[in-house]
């Protein structure tokens, strides 16, 4: 399962290497001066910085997986955006084919 999120902000490159020089520490971080891919225990973590904001790409196996990356990776962040405010992500995720919204289920369920 992926999730994809587009963060708009002028200092992407500056965010993206701050975390992958954070994270260096614990994992086999990979980056250069506009992208970056964490390998972290619940996933996988892919960055693209651009002059107007940053891509973000998350996977995991499952749900639970793909959610609690998607919040560990906005929390890291915006602590390195404080100044800025609170980012935005709206967050996106990648259905594999053949596979159902678990929250689409629910919210469509005839009654």
């Amino acid at each position: 399962m992926e999730s994809h999120a587009r963060v708009a902000t002028d200092k992407a490159a500056r965010y993206m290497t701050q975390l992958a020089k954070h994270w260096s520490h614990k994992f086999e971080v990979t980056y250069d001066a506009t992208s970056a891919l964490f390998p972290l225990p619940a996933g996988t973590c892919r960055m693209t910085a651009h002059p107007d904001g940053l891509d973000i790409t998350v996977e995991a196996a499952d749900l639970e997986g793909l959610a609690r990356l998607e919040d560990v990776v906005a929390k890291h962040l915006d602590r390195f955006a404080f100044r800025e405010g609170e980012l935005q992500y709206g967050w996106t995720r990648a259905w594999a084919a053949g596979m159902v919204d678990p929250r689409a289920m629910r919210i469509n369920a005839i009654h």
